[in-house]
Order: structure tokens, then C-alpha cells, then sequence
């Protein structure tokens, strides 16, 4: 069984498929806590394969792309999930912080590393040793490591409205950075 936190359908808001349908099934449980998350770690309802599955289908029935979120999804996610989905057709992205390891079989996988994450509560090491995106949440603190990381795309994201500017300068001046915003809070969608 999973804890899950809610499933629905949306466009992805941020980094490289922003603007994408996509299903999210957020789990709920995280072994981090930062001080800007948006997760509800209480509530959950338990479900197996088959009824996050048919739930997906129901919610979304012509969408075959799924994203698994959090709170920290490497705690839940398993092969036995991760086949279940592809069985069904899916394609697999995970949105993590990389502190633990993922199963095989992640169609994409977005790093969201937070140990440099001000007032963070837990270890953020991560574990991961590549990405197909690295998105970071900026908060004007030294980022140049997640910029050598192994992924495809590197993004720099602002934690809020308030240093959306601080980050577009920080990536003019280093061209290596690409930005991310929370595009689904500017158009008030989930």
C-alpha cells in the first residue's frame, strides 16, 4: 500500500515539460522539511497499484504521462508501482530530492536538491549521481555545484515572486543556468 496524498490532472508547471499535461500522484511522507513546502504530509488515503492505476485512468484517460511527486516519492516508489504504470502505458517522471535511491525504470527524473535549503530540517545529501534535469530552488545561496551535476538541463528556480529578479540576474550571469518558474501559481491552476 501507498500513502497518496491526492492525484489529479494539470499542466506541469515547472521545468522542462512545463506547459505538458500530466497526471500528478503526490505522495505523502517526506524525510526533508524545507521551510517553502506546499505538501500536506497529514493527510493520505492508502492505495495498491491497481487503484492508483484505475484512479489515473479515471481522472485522465487520454494522458499517458504521470508524474510522481511528494513529499519525497523515493520512499514509496517502488518496481511493483513503477510496472503497474508502464503496464497501463505511462511514461514515469519523478520529481525528487535525491537523497535516496529510485527503482529502475524512471522514464525522467527531475532533481530537486535542497541541501543547501536554509533552516532545513533532515540530511539532504544526495545520493543520485544523474538527472535527465536538475531544478533548483534559489535563494540567492552558492549553486555552482548543482551546475557540474550530471543532467541534461540545469534549472534555477526563484523560491517565490520576491527573488524572481535576483535569480534572472544570477543567470545572466552564469549562461549555464536555465529558468524555471512555478508557472502553474501565475496561471492558478494546480
Amino acid at each position: 500500500m501507498y500513502r497518496i496524498n491526492e492525484i489529479f490532472y494539470s499542466l506541469q508547471g515547472e521545468g522542462y515539460w512545463t506547459g505538458t499535461p500530466v497526471v500528478f500522484v503526490r505522495m505523502s511522507g517526506c524525510n526533508l522539511r524545507c521551510p517553502f513546502c506546499d505538501t500536506d504530509h497529514v493527510r493520505f488515503q492508502e492505495m495498491d497499484e491497481a487503484q492508483i492505476v484505475s484512479d489515473i485512468l479515471r481522472i485522465a484517460p487520454n494522458c499517458r504521462r504521470v508524474c510522481i511527486t511528494g513529499g519525497e516519492p523515493s520512499l514509496q516508489l517502488d518496481l511493483p508501482l513503477s510496472e503497474a504504470l508502464h503496464r497501463a502505458g505511462f511514461r514515469i517522471h519523478v520529481e525528487t530530492n535525491g537523497t535516496r535511491p529510485l527503482p529502475e525504470g524512471i522514464d525522467w527524473v527531475t532533481l530537486s536538491p535542497k541541501a543547501d535549503v536554509p533552516d532545513l530540517v533532515g540530511n539532504g545529501t544526495v545520493v543520485l549521481e544523474k538527472a535527465d534535469e536538475i531544478k533548483v530552488v534559489y535563494l540567492g545561496n552558492d549553486v555552482e555545484r548543482w551546475a557540474r551535476f550530471p543532467a541534461t538541463w540545469h534549472f534555477l528556480q526563484p523560491c517565490s515572486c520576491s527573488n524572481t529578479r535576483e535569480t534572472v540576474d544570477y543567470i545572466l550571469s552564469h549562461p549555464g543556468w536555465r529558468l524555471s518558474l512555478q508557472t502553474h501559481k501565475y496561471l492558478n491552476i494546480r
